[in-house]
């Protein structure tokens, strides 16, 4: 990992086509602004993590709801009389 000092207005250039610039800087915080290609995608690690974890909970489901479904499959068709 390249750790490097940078002050308000400094950039960092990533390749040919990104530009990381340091925004502000406050106390524990610090804004960074990225430009990029539209191509290039830029996620923040905490929202990539939290859809990884909603996704593996919502192929989970619980066993009550399993145990419906699987009785409701098991039903006979139903019948229109017309």
């Amino acid at each position: 990992m390249l750790v490097l000092s940078r002050r308000v207005g400094e950039q960092i250039l990533i390749g040919d086509d990104i530009v990381v610039t340091i925004l502000d800087s406050r106390g524990d915080g610090v804004r960074i602004g990225i430009d990029a290609p539209r191509s290039t995608r830029v996620n923040r690690a905490e929202v990539v993590e939290a859809v990884k974890v909603s996704n593996v909970a919502a192929t989970t489901g619980d066993a009550a709801a399993e145990d419906d479904l699987i009785r409701l499959v098991a039903l006979p068709p139903r019948t229109t009389a017309y």
